[in-house]
């Protein structure tokens, strides 16, 4: 959502600026993110889709988490002073886990609002949920691709590619069940993909919510056996 392998890409840096770099991108990954959001909600709102709008809920947390990665940067390149002597280059990583609880509140939303779904059935218009899915799809395609190289120099770039890489995910989830309701007519498809995204959200988003806390409490790597250093 490396450049340490010598592929010509800008040099690594430390945790709290490597992701400077990749400034532009972040920024142009917004402007996609905010836009598909837009759509996505609308699309939600015209074929009465909780997937879509499911999708829509988890972008406009990619949306925060991409600005927050963005002000981090600024923060993380200020220099040090007398009383942060590491200057704010931990900002990157404070940004990371706030965007961890967004993304766990969002998830649960999710979840309980699929459930509800299931209580309490609605009509999904299939076709339309298939052109807001599609165009969903191709925008994620895009932000990978942007974000791709910088994922493996920083931990807040990670953080922002594993999010494209789940709304990418579910934008699929959304274009198989909308796909499912145009051929059959089984409505409950769509509860079931918003469960699907719901679901992808928590276990990743606790993953990097402890590579952070690692981060920030300077454990040894997990592949460094503290007894032999």
């Amino acid at each position: 959502m490396g450049a340490g392998h010598d592929h010509g890409g800008p040099p690594p840096q430390g945790d709290g600026t490597a992701a400077a770099a990749y400034r532009t991108r972040l920024r142009i990954a917004l402007g996609i993110t905010l836009s598909v959001l837009v759509l996505q909600v609308i699309g939600g709102i015209l074929a009465d889709s909780l997937a879509l709008l499911a999708d829509a809920g988890h972008m406009a947390t990619d949306a925060l988490g991409l600005g927050m990665a963005l002000v981090a940067i600024h923060f993380a390149n200020r220099p040090a002073t007398g009383r942060r002597t590491f200057g704010l280059a931990r900002a990157e990583i404070l940004a990371a886990l706030a965007n961890c609880l967004l993304l766990l509140g969002v998830g649960g939303y999710i979840l309980y609002e699929a459930v509800d779904r299931f209580v309490t059935p609605a009509e999904t218009k299939g076709g339309l949920a298939i052109v807001f899915a599609a165009v969903g799809l191709v925008a994620n395609a895009v932000s990978l691709s942007l974000l791709m190289r910088g994922q493996k120099d920083s931990l807040n770039v990670r953080g922002a590619f594993l999010e494209v890489l789940a709304d990418t995910l579910g934008s699929v989830a959304v274009l198989v069940s909308a796909t499912v309701i145009l051929t059959t007519g089984w409505q409950a498809a769509d509860p079931i993909a918003s469960l699907v995204i719901g679901l992808m959200i928590v276990p990743r988003t606790v993953k990097l919510a402890r590579e952070a806390l690692d981060v920030l409490l300077e454990s040894a790597p997990k592949d460094v056996e503290v007894d032999e250093v």
